[in-house]
């Protein structure tokens, strides 16, 4: 994992699962991840790949009962450490916006680092399942996700067909959103209340 200031390193452990995270925002899409869900995994791969946020993470759950505990409580320690490593925010661009297609799909995510937290999901699937992971749970990780980045996240799929293209284009979208909403652009706080 790439040195710089900005990493964070957050653990939680609750009797359903036992997550430990830790990312770098400044590295260059390095990632070692394993939550026992395999397309979760792809998905955050894809994610450390395109944000170019380095990302370190495991956990193990009660997958014996379904994905719900796994999912959520895996979106709750990424988005607390990437609000952890943001520190203050100073210098930040705080918006972000992209674009991303995966072949008939096109995907778009919105994003404000600005401290309050709103998720804004326009996705519907056709299949209840990719692999070992039910596309209901996609919705929720991005709502954990939000709320504990402390971000206003918006996601849509403007046209497709294929569930895995779509959920791996939201994912691929929100990843380059962040990207820019993290960068370094300036010595000072991007609000006009001189905090985010």
């Amino acid at each position: 994992m790439k040195s710089s200031s900005r990493v964070a390193t957050f653990s939680r452990q609750t009797k359903e699962t036992d997550v430990h995270v830790e990312l770098c925002l400044d590295g260059e899409g390095v990632y070692e991840i394993e939550t026992g869900i395999g397309f979760l995994n792809h998905m955050l791969e894809l994610f450390s790949k395109h944000s170019r946020i380095d990302v370190r993470l495991s956990c193990r759950g009660d997958l014996r009962v379904d994905d719900h505990h796994v999912v959520e409580d895996v979106a709750i320690a990424l988005g607390h450490a990437m609000r952890e490593a943001l520190g203050d925010k100073k210098g930040i661009a705080r918006y972000g916006f992209a674009y991303a297609p995966m072949d008939e799909t096109l995907a778009r995510a919105v994003v404000d680092l600005s401290g309050r937290s709103y998720l804004v999901f326009n996705a519907r699937f056709s299949r209840a399942k990719i692999s070992d992971m039910a596309t209901e749970m996609v919705e929720h990780f991005f709502l954990s996700l939000a709320e504990n980045l402390k971000a206003n996240v918006h996601l849509e799929i403007l046209y497709g067909k294929n569930t895995h293209h779509k959920i791996e284009g939201l994912f691929k979208a929100f990843a380059l959103a962040m990207r820019d909403a993290v960068k370094i652009v300036s010595d000072s706080i991007a609000s006009t209340k001189g905090v985010m």
